[in-house]
């Protein structure tokens, strides 16, 4: 697994229509699907940010004919361990235990999910 780029919102929502998907997704599909849910982007726009993304090594493209042929090359649950990653060593000095620490004190962690977490270590 390789680190990436740091993404925009955009880029990540891209990101996810795109892992919906099953690749390989064209820019065509993805600007209908963007319009289905009340965005109208325009082609050049939604260009610019896959090549962005082909950039920053999230995406590979090929092409042919006319048509640009888009494949993720990171999975979202790869990007997920990764940004989580970067939290953690960010703001916990990579410890778990500063971060559940903070839920904790934070009031953010409720009874079931404390409840769940004792489980879940206990599995492990």
């Amino acid at each position: 697994m390789h680190q990436t780029q740091k993404w925009s919102e955009t880029e990540l929502e891209l990101m996810e229509a795109i892992w919906s998907c099953t690749p390989p997704v064209t820019s065509s599909e993805l600007l209908d699907m963007f319009k289905e849910k009340g965005k109208a982007w325009k082609a050049q726009t939604i260009s610019t940010f896959l090549s962005r993304l082909v950039d920053k090594g999230a995406l590979t493209v090929t092409r042919q004919g006319r048509t640009n042929y888009y494949e993720p090359l990171l999975l979202p649950e790869d990007y997920k361990l990764q940004k989580t990653k970067t939290v953690l060593d960010g703001l916990y000095q990579g410890s778990v235990k500063n971060l559940v620490s903070a839920m904790y004190d934070g009031d953010k962690l409720s009874e079931e999910d404390i409840a769940e977490l004792k489980q879940w270590l206990s599995e492990k």
